[in-house]
């Protein structure tokens, strides 16, 4: 059997950059207190929108060649070594925003079997032995068809794993509680008078906000809030960072948190009526799972 680190993290993503804006702070806690942490990018962002003047010229593969450049670098302030392309580097490519003729490009990652899309996740799978797996919800956070088939894909390697005999104990959802963001949009709105958004519209165009309740754990990423706003940065051509917020392309602030939230949907909530504070909590530390045959 081989020796595995006692806590391992693996994280489904579309893009470079939704990892550092959904999971930042909680990929560098849990890589700064040992835990093998491994991400998976499903596209490298080909049809992104650019922001910097300067860097307008890249589109198409020279993008996703930057953004993985990008990539590389924020994972270098979150402490993260293990870091993948589903597939390889430029397996699957970007599909753009939902609705557009991008969508029906063969070779864009809507469009990909998710059956054999979850086989090459679960290659990962096999080699990393995660106890604990994040992604999206069944709409993808906020509707982006990457990130919708980034959850269907994430779900069914899961599934896959567990015909295997690969047991996932704990699986996520990213989320935030109304409440917060609702709370953190009107702080901004006091404190940076004349900061560019409109706090209604923004709320809804937050990835993953829910009602409280169903939130089920929060992850205290205070200590590594610098590790976070550094790896957005990082991320250049798709998000400016001015702590204690954010834009996009579409120029609208966003609060950057801090403290990260998730639902659990597979395995056993180990905090009764109260919100776990740890993704591994309840989880056997074990050294590996031997696979049936």
């Amino acid at each position: 059997m081989t020796e595995l680190p006692a806590r391992r993290l693996l994280l489904v993503h579309a893009h470079p950059d939704d990892e550092s804006i959904n999971n930042g702070a909680t990929m560098a806690r849990y890589a700064a207190e040992g835990a093998r942490v491994t991400l998976v990018t499903c596209t490298l962002g080909e049809r992104g929108e650019v922001i910097p003047p300067g860097l307008g010229h890249l589109t198409g593969a020279a993008l996703g060649e930057h953004r993985l450049r990008e990539l590389a670098a924020a994972m270098r302030e979150l402490g993260v070594e293990d870091f993948r392309q589903l597939g390889g580097p430029g397996r699957y490519q970007d599909s753009g925003m939902m609705g557009l003729a991008d969508n029906d490009d063969p070779g864009c990652f809507w469009q990909a079997d998710v059956d054999e899309a979850a086989a090459r996740l679960l290659e990962v799978i096999r080699e990393v032995r995660p106890q604990v797996l994040v992604t999206y919800d069944e709409n993808g956070g906020y509707g982006h068809p990457d990130h919708i088939q980034a959850h269907r894909v994430a779900m069914r390697a899961a599934e896959l794993a567990a015909e295997a005999g690969i047991g996932i104990a704990k699986v996520y959802w990213n989320r935030v509680p109304r409440s917060v963001a609702e709370d953190a949009f009107a702080r901004l709105e006091r404190e940076l008078p004349g900061l560019p958004f409109t706090k209604a519209a923004v709320i809804e165009d937050v990835p993953g906000v829910v009602a409280d309740e169903r939130v089920t754990a929060e992850i205290d990423g205070t200590a590594h809030a610098a590790a976070k706003a550094a790896a957005m940065r990082a991320h250049a051509t798709q998000i400016t960072v001015a702590d204690p917020y954010f834009l996009l392309s579409n120029e609208l602030a966003q609060p950057l948190f801090t403290t990260e939230y998730y639902e659990l949907v597979r395995g056993e909530r180990a905090a009764s009526g109260s919100r776990e504070t740890d993704l591994f909590a309840g989880v056997e530390e074990m050294s590996g799972i031997e696979e049936t045959s």
